[in-house]
């Protein structure tokens, strides 16, 4: 409770600016923790406001302050992924395969990626202009297209990633 009673303690000290004695001494205890300091203001900010509302019923300044403290919590939980930025491609979408004879003639014939494989079929499409004018969404297949589209004259191009993929093994 002694933790209680030095927060309650802390946020009047913020408001007034005759008890700066008091902050001096309390700041040699908090000169590890500089850098946190900013961050847990922002939330004592916000609990006074709250406090200042509900003045008038203690228990709910006690469920306010609980609140408080799992933000200091998920905001150290928050800190500790951005240390671990490096990430690993996906090794399934960098394995190469083998494109069908349809589909070999628009990407080639040797073992490509699948990210590779629509990077191409885009560069196909984008060339030969078979995005539909009105829909572009939509992807008005040529001959080549229609072999690896299963014979339709239009997809869409979530379905042209579905239908493409069947086409590699």
């Amino acid at each position: 409770m002694a933790k209680k009673t030095t927060k309650k303690a802390a946020a009047p000290k913020k408001a007034t600016a005759k008890k700066t004695t008091a902050k001096k001494v309390a700041a040699p205890k908090k000169a590890t923790a500089k850098k946190a300091a900013p961050k847990k203001a922002t939330a004592k900010k916000a609990a006074p406001k709250k406090a200042t509302a509900k003045k008038v019923a203690a228990p709910k300044k006690a469920t306010t302050k609980k609140v408080a403290a799992p933000k200091k919590a998920t905001a150290k939980k928050v800190a500790a992924p951005k240390k671990k930025t490096a990430r690993k491609p996906n090794a399934a979408f960098m394995r190469p395969l083998n494109p069908s004879k349809e589909l070999a003639e628009i990407v080639g014939g040797s073992p490509i990626p699948r990210t590779e494989v629509m990077k191409k079929v885009w560069a196909y499409i984008k060339k030969h202009d078979l995005q539909d004018a009105k829909n572009r969404r939509a992807i008005n297949a040529d001959d080549k297209l229609k072999a690896v589209f299963g014979g339709k004259k239009q997809v869409t191009m979530f379905e042209m990633t579905k239908l493409v993929s069947n086409h590699l093994k």
